[in-house]
């Protein structure tokens, strides 16, 4: 009986060693993948900065207005010159 236990320990060994190298491996693996995505991670928020940059460079009102007057025509009104209607729904006057 104690031979068979002697021989199982032994043979476990080996067993156990080859457990640990494919956890070792798996943990690489995972490493490298974790610093993949960490590094696509920051490429998408250096992109979405850029684009909110643009979007602000693009919504400025001053670009606006300069598009409005010169490549459109359009000319800016004085308040005096602005007629509001409202028109009132069912039931109000």
């Amino acid at each position: 009986m104690k031979k068979i236990i002697f021989y199982l320990m032994v043979l476990s060994i080996p067993l156990l060693l080859g457990v640990v190298s494919w956890q070792s491996a798996r943990y690489g693996d995972l490493e490298r993948e974790l610093a993949r995505l960490e590094k696509s991670q920051q490429e998408w928020i250096e992109n979405n900065k850029r684009l909110v940059a643009g979007v602000s460079l693009l919504s400025s009102p001053d670009r606006i207005e300069h598009i409005a007057r010169d490549e459109l025509g359009m000319e800016k009104k004085q308040p005096e010159e602005v007629l509001l209607i409202h028109i009132a729904e069912n039931g109000e006057e």
